[in-house]
């Protein structure tokens, strides 16, 4: 489990290799990652946007922007937890994701938070945090 918090929201990810969609022989690795993230503050808050690194073993990185996620703005009062699931295909055995989410509160005020690095690793290459 990788966690980072920024300005009392809580980001938790767990990744997931999924083998049964993954074709090693043709260079086609996937993942699945389950995402938490945690109201810990006083104030609601309301996803906005992402903003997503994912770098694979051989450095090529890919950027995906976008509102929300999952089709959703999530708004977060304090104490809630809003959690999904998504996933993510690499050429390589490994890699490592990263990103922020754009969070606004109720005043209009915008602010990014951090999303934990999180390394993507498979049953075909040793495992090593990349």
């Amino acid at each position: 489990m990788y966690e980072a918090t920024t300005r009392h929201i809580r980001v938790s990810v767990e990744p997931v290799f999924l083998d049964e969609q993954s074709s090693p022989d043709e260079d086609h690795y996937v993942w699945a990652y389950q995402v938490k993230i945690e109201n810990d503050g006083i104030e609601p808050v309301q996803l906005l946007n992402r903003h997503w690194q994912i770098s694979d073993a051989r450095g090529q990185l890919q950027e995906v922007k976008g509102e929300g996620v999952v089709g959703e703005q999530p708004m977060l009062k304090p104490g809630e937890i809003f959690e999904y699931t998504s996933g993510t295909p690499l050429a390589t055995p490994s890699g490592i994701m990263f990103g922020s989410y754009e969070m606004e509160t109720k005043t209009g005020e915008r602010f990014n938070i951090q999303i934990p690095a999180f390394s993507l690793d498979s049953p075909y290459q040793a495992r090593r945090l990349n």
